[in-house]
């Protein structure tokens, strides 16, 4: 049994008959049967829950910062007109609106309640179940019942990147041109010989087509196509911190790096399908938490943004050792392998750095990451004490990202350490540049 606020405004009415009562005892006894039998009757007199048939229906899935419409089909199959209530159980972060709808529904009617969800936060939203609650023609008591009815939504990452896909696209068709490119570089396919110009690499020189002409002769290349990209998001303790502004929200409370990696992910494998690579993704920690391998160009960027909703943070140290064995073990030709992490320099040099030389020894290496602005913006404080404290800690800590990156690039290892918002499409043009040189 559920109570309403006349109930309550009901039995604060029968306390005036008992402060007047000369028998104050006996009027209270009174006055609380009195109560009792008009609310069990009122009880008694309202639908019963369990005539009501909820089913689900609604999108399933939507990028974060889209609104989400949960339906429920409501079906009244009782002989009683239903008066009451309808709450489906979202967590907060959905922030579902309304939170609980008026309902009133004939018998054999159907009725149609419609929750707007604004969630805030990327994954899956959970509902497990829809309270109902039937109130008596009185409107003081009523009967409540929750009905087993599990949903859930998937909120994908938002691909705020996309943004910059057409001019990246238009800058890898200068790339490709019309007709093949002609380059030198390693890696690259066969495709010519020509006569030997000034400016040329020595060596790209064919000594046997040379000592059959009487000019010196060069091999022209061009870029391969059909290439592998792994894309490896670290979802460590360090994919934690949040940096930024989170671009989907009110709030101005920033991004966690593991969502501006993922941003940055989208990006490169969209541009990467479009150039005719083939693009292969793993999430790991100290375990694989997702995996994409073989997907088809068409159906990348879904099984992408599916596999990358429902990620988390982990808040322990990730097992480089580990994440190095798995790309390795799935990976067995020379590949692009984009390793999205954090520049901790800690973190990076009792972990990543002592096993890196076994990946970039096979394959060519991208480690990308995400700088804090606010560390800028502390270098420059000068105003007081506390800021000159502040800003010789934040030197310290940009110091030690850039000796980390200086070590990463001495083990061969190509480094893109940007801003938030810049990381996507500074990864994108680093992918460019090594398509143009011939490098990939």
């Amino acid at each position: 049994m559920v109570l309403t606020g006349r109930a309550g405004l009901l039995a604060l009415v029968g306390v005036l008959p008992i402060a007047l009562s000369p028998s104050p005892a006996t009027t209270f006894a009174i006055v609380l049967g009195l109560l009792l039998t008009v609310l069990a009757g009122d009880v008694a007199l309202a639908a019963s829950p369990r005539a009501l048939h909820v089913t689900r229906a609604g999108d399933t899935s939507a990028r974060l910062g889209q609104p989400v419409e949960a339906v429920l089909h409501v079906h009244n199959t009782g002989s009683r007109r239903y008066r009451g209530a309808l709450r489906d159980a979202w967590p907060p972060s959905a922030c579902a609106d309304p939170r609980a709808q008026v309902l009133s529904a004939r018998a054999g009617e159907s009725l149609t309640a419609i929750t707007l969800l604004r969630p805030v936060r990327r994954g899956d939203l959970r509902s497990e179940g829809v309270t109902v609650r039937s109130i008596g023609p009185l409107g003081l008591a009523g009967r409540q019942r929750t009905l087993p009815l599990a949903g859930q939504v998937r909120i994908l990452p938002p691909f705020l990147s996309r943004k910059h896909l057409p001019s990246r696209l238009a800058r890898l068709r200068e790339i490709d041109g019309l007709l093949p490119v002609l380059i030198r570089g390693q890696g690259t396919e066969f495709d010519s010989l020509r006569e030997y110009v000034v400016g040329d690499d020595v060596r790209s020189i064919d000594w046997r087509a040379t000592a059959r002409r009487a000019d010196v002769v060069v091999r022209t290349w061009r870029p391969e196509r059909d290439r592998r990209v792994v894309i490896v998001l670290d979802t460590g303790r360090t994919s934690a911190g949040r940096v930024g502004v989170d671009p989907t929200a009110s709030d101005p409370g920033g991004w966690p790096r593991l969502d501006w990696s993922m941003d940055a992910a989208l990006l490169l494998a969209a541009l990467a399908a479009r150039a005719g690579d083939h693009v292969d993704f793993l999430a790991h920690d100290r375990l694989t938490r997702a995996a994409v391998f073989g997907a088809s160009r068409a159906d990348l960027l879904a099984q992408l943004v599916d596999a990358m909703a429902p990620l988390e943070p982990a808040l322990i140290e990730s097992d480089a050792t580990a994440m190095v064995a798995t790309v390795q073990r799935r990976v067995r030709r020379t590949a692009l392998v984009v390793l999205l992490t954090d520049l901790n320099a800690s973190a990076l040099a009792e972990g990543l750095l002592p096993v890196l030389p076994q990946l970039s020894a096979k394959h060519n290496v991208i480690v990308a990451a995400v700088s804090d602005p606010r560390v800028d913006q502390l270098a420059t404080g000068r105003a007081d004490a506390a800021q000159v404290y502040d800003a010789a800690a934040a030197e310290r800590a940009r110091n030690d990202r850039r000796n980390i990156a200086s070590r990463l690039r001495h083990n061969g290892v190509e480094v893109v350490d940007a801003l938030p918002e810049d990381l996507a499409p500074a990864l994108a043009d680093r992918y460019l540049a090594m398509k143009a040189t011939g490098r990939l």
